[in-house]
């Protein structure tokens, strides 16, 4: 029988061109330039994955919740749709230790890691001709699952010679009322900056004055290590509705469990009367969810996990962005602005009028790849061109030799050695 599917014209351009807002995508790319016959280990400064480095191994808590969860037999079938209670009451629980108002178990909708979170909000905010506003730099699944869900995107910047932070100004140029939402990465993802209790302040103010939501991507909480703690957007929920959006994965270095949440912080319940939490539940009807072993894990994990493991992750993310911090001002075309106190990653801006034979920075990530296997992401992901997010949550020896061979790139690329 002939096929006919041909008729329907299935086309993946649409699909093709949000996937180039994928940072995994662009680093599979940049991984095709590798030699397939360099010895050397292959260095990924590219990702903000270190589960598989023994010295960011979780806590025997959280493994042992996931051991107990499946021995219980309790946690084997369907869950319902906005996660089990006792999981919820458990991260309500977890997010009310930071803030002056309490969080019901009703405020906080359980999904398959945050950028599930991020899907389910897009989705619920879109409506013909409505806008929103991202950080610029900022982390791409946004604009990806904006794109899906037909909202125009406007980006603000965020200052470097600020510590990255919220240009204030901008955003008021931006927002007309088509405007629903402002997003804030707090750690910052990518640039590793942490915001002052003052500043998210004066963006939860401005908030409301804009008449827009803020949506808060606390993915990094808690991950600080410089000068500044971290404080929660939810502190000011009562100057502002807040939407914040969380995980396991990053502060208990699991992000392959996929367990994340949107969390309303709203003590005046702006969002249950506009209709936004009924429309959250609803979507989460149809949606993915978390596996249900997860689940029955959470609370055991977020109740238990000892302030030994936390402090211990934070000070090797601090000894490594120390170091790395130093290494990075030998490389003459890396233009450090800020040095991280957060997060995993950090900006760097690319001096390329000391580059010979390099276009851009996909051209710089492209040839070393080739020529050194180290992986590196290109600023424009994010939003930044010819800037690169290195992260920095590696081994020591491993970062300091992945720094060398940059740097030993940069020497076989300089402009400075035929003066």
């Amino acid at each position: 029988m002939e096929n006919k599917l041909g008729k329907w014209g299935f086309n993946n351009g649409d699909l093709k061109e949000k996937s180039l807002f994928s940072i995994r995508s662009v680093l599979e790319t940049i991984m095709e330039n590798l030699k397939e016959d360099d010895e050397r280990v292959l260095i990924h400064l590219g990702r903000g994955d270190p589960s598989s480095i023994p010295c960011f191994r979780t806590s025997p808590v959280a493994e042992d919740a996931i051991f107990g969860a499946v021995r219980s037999a309790k946690f084997n079938g369907y869950a319902p749709a906005v996660g089990i209670y006792s999981a919820r009451r458990s991260v309500a629980e977890y997010i009310s230790h930071d803030l002056p108002h309490h969080v019901s178990p009703d405020d906080v909708f359980l999904t398959p890691g945050a950028n599930q979170a991020i899907e389910v909000v897009m989705s619920v905010l879109a409506r013909p001709g409505a806008n929103i506003l991202f950080p610029k730099p900022g982390y791409p699944f946004y604009d990806a699952r904006a794109a899906c869900s037909n909202l125009e995107v406007r980006h603000f910047d965020l200052l470097p010679e600020k510590g990255w932070e919220v240009d204030l100004k901008s955003v008021e140029a931006l927002v007309d009322d088509h405007t629903i939402a402002i997003v804030i990465i707090n750690p910052g993802n990518p640039c590793g900056n942490v915001f002052t209790s003052e500043h998210l302040q004066e963006i939860a103010e401005t908030a409301k004055k804009l008449g827009i939501l803020v949506i808060a991507d606390e993915v990094y909480s808690h991950l600080c290590f410089g000068s500044k703690p971290f404080v929660p957007m939810g502190v000011f929920g009562s100057i502002t509705p807040i939407l914040t959006l969380g995980s396991i994965s990053k502060r208990w270095i699991v992000p392959g469990w996929r367990l994340g949440w949107i969390t309303m912080v709203d003590p005046s319940g702006v969002l249950k009367k506009s209709g936004i939490a009924e429309c959250l539940q609803n979507y989460l009807e149809y949606s993915a969810n978390p596996a249900t072993i997860v689940q029955g894990a959470v609370p055991h994990i977020l109740e238990k996990t000892t302030k030994e493991f936390f402090s211990n992750i934070n000070n090797v993310l601090k000894e490594a962005v120390d170091a790395f911090y130093t290494k990075v001002q030998e490389i003459p075309c890396f233009i450090c602005p800020y040095k991280p106190e957060g997060a995993m990653s950090m900006m760097i801006k690319l001096n390329l009028s000391l580059l010979e034979g390099i276009n851009d920075d996909m051209d710089f990530c492209a040839k070393l790849a080739h020529e050194e296997s180290v992986i590196i992401l290109p600023g424009v992901i994010v939003g930044l061109k010819n800037w690169l997010r290195l992260t920095f949550a590696m081994e020591p020896a491993i970062l300091e030799e992945g720094l060398d061979r940059i740097k030993a790139f940069y020497l076989r690329h300089s402009k400075v050695k035929s003066l």
